[in-house]
């Protein structure tokens, strides 16, 4: 997230001709994106995989439990 604000910031500097102005804008810009992206409650990429990979086991495990019971119905 930390690159996606900054990246942010980078281009709206870009924007600005004058340098002091640009350091005050940059600051205030930083401090509204941190709060904008806090937010939208938001998660890495790694927490996202690391969730992804828990469902996907989840998953599995609940497909063997049902093949289970399944078998002990038919019994």
């Amino acid at each position: 997230m930390k690159d996606q604000i900054e990246q942010f910031i980078q281009q709206a500097k870009k924007l600005l001709p004058n340098e002091s102005i640009s350091q005050e804008v940059e600051k205030n810009l930083r401090a509204i994106a941190s709060s904008t992206f806090a937010k939208m409650d938001l998660v890495s990429r790694d927490e996202f995989d690391a969730q992804t990979a828990v469902l996907s086991r989840t998953r599995e495990k609940l497909e063997q439990l049902e093949k289970q019971m399944q078998e002990l119905t038919k019994a």
